[in-house]
């Protein structure tokens, strides 16, 4: 891996290069997104089975895109049982923390005779989508559903690509029947979100989409967004390491590529203020690059956006980490504990040597879709949060009513709205 000394102008450099990765920069594919969407938008079956045979290569209808009790059935037939009972053991820990994200409506009131309150709903349908293609992830499944469970969604509907067969990866399929996916459909890319965003006569319309996917999925859910709501707009993954001499290189450089193996245009940067770590985690890199299966993936990760970024002082290793807001965040230095508190700008973060970040991926619990691309700076990870809605409750008595309502009249005609203000006044005609 290349070892960078850090300045103010390799920070701005660096900063800028992560900025190429983010699905806002791909303006070259919107207008395909957008042709796509409004195809969708018109004819709706009928243009969704047309792009699943040109872009999947599989010829579905309306009685094939939806998948059955049967496959469900044939799908536990095919997966390992042992690792049913991973997922299983996954989705306890999952289900307890997003448990813990749970709120209540609330209400206080007064004496003279006001309430006030927030009442909290969940969303009624909800979608998620989960990718295909190069590879297939059960545990984004789980990360998606779970919250969704919790919060108390009435509905949701899955979309994840089908093969050429017109089947769906079996143990995708185990992992949403397994966390409680109503009903689960065949088709990705920009189409699926479309069907979901404007409904078809198979698919149904919905509130909130959720879940990551390629550039053409990142871009459909920004097209549709006021139409629907979104989780986000995801970006391709990345890893920070913030380590000091007191880090263990072998362990620093397999969490490092464990992020880059994703694809070309993940991101693996560690912060040190050690040249001594700094070389012996590149030396370990370039002997894992020689056994891991993903090597190719790996290396031309590596060397579009893996960075050593050797500093002078600890916290200059800390600005740099808030000013790159990692996805995911390993500290792994003398005191991580402490060193948590400082950071401003983490989508997760790993304490410890311990807390490899493919831990949080699929076993710890806490949600694994996260901020990219810098938005850690304001956006958080999938929560319970993101199914529900809250109304806010107004209540109040002629007699508390009564004690300011000359304070709304007059605050209304200094605004210049008079229909504002008759709205109070008239129910005090007649009294001085």
């Amino acid at each position: 891996m290349r070892i960078v000394k850090l300045t103010k102008e390799t920070t701005e450099n660096i900063l800028e290069n992560m900025l190429k990765r983010s699905p806002t920069q791909y303006g070259t594919y919107e207008a395909s997104v957008q042709e796509i969407i409004e195809n969708v938008k018109t004819r709706k079956d009928a243009a969704v089975f047309e792009y699943t045979e040109k872009f999947d290569h599989a010829v579905l209808d309306a009685s094939t895109v939806e998948v059955t009790q049967e496959e469900i059935d044939e799908a536990y037939n095919i997966v390992d049982p042992e690792l049913i009972g991973v997922i299983r053991r996954c989705m306890k820990n999952i289900r307890e923390f997003h448990e813990k994200q749970k709120q209540n409506s609330w209400f206080t009131s007064t004496e003279n005779g006001t309430m006030l309150g927030q009442k909290l709903t969940a969303l009624n349908r909800v979608g998620v989508y989960v990718p295909g293609g190069k590879a297939a992830y059960p545990s984004s499944v789980l990360m998606n559903i779970l919250p969704a469970k919790v919060a108390g969604v009435k509905e949701i509907c899955m979309t994840t690509p089908c093969g050429r067969d017109g089947k769906v990866n079996p143990v995708v399929l185990a992992a949403a029947k397994e966390a409680g996916a109503d009903r689960v459909f065949k088709i990705g890319g920009a189409q699926a979100i479309a069907a979901l965003a404007y409904g078809t006569e198979s698919i149904p319309k919905v509130d909130k989409i959720v879940g990551p996917g390629n550039i053409y999925v990142a871009l459909a859910k920004k097209a549709v967004y006021g139409n629907v709501s979104i989780d986000s707009i995801a970006g391709p993954s990345e890893i920070l390491v913030l380590a000091d001499e007191t880090a263990n290189p072998r362990f620093v450089a397999a969490d490092l590529l464990s992020q880059a193996e994703h694809d070309e245009l993940a991101s693996a940067i560690l912060i040190t203020t050690s040249q001594e770590l700094a070389e012996k985690v590149s030396e370990e890199v370039d002997g894992f690059l020689k056994v891991l299966s993903r090597s190719d993936i790996i290396s031309k990760s590596l060397d579009n956006f893996g960075y050593i970024l050797v500093t002078d002082s600890h916290q200059e290793a800390i600005d740099t980490v808030d000013a790159i807001a990692p996805e995911h965040l390993e500290i792994v230095t003398k005191n991580p504990f402490e060193d948590m508190m400082k950071v401003h700008n983490a989508g997760a973060i790993f304490l410890g040597e311990n807390s490899s970040e493919p831990l949080g991926d699929y076993f710890a619990g806490p949600n694994h879709i996260l901020p990219t691309n810098g938005t850690a700076k304001f956006f958080s990870p999938l929560s319970v949060d993101d199914f529900v809605k809250k109304s806010s409750i107004i209540y109040y008595s002629r007699e508390a009513l009564s004690e300011i309502h000359e304070d709304i009249e007059s605050f209304a005609k200094s605004e210049s709205l008079t229909a504002h203000a008759n709205s109070i006044a008239v129910r005090f005609e007649g009294e001085e």
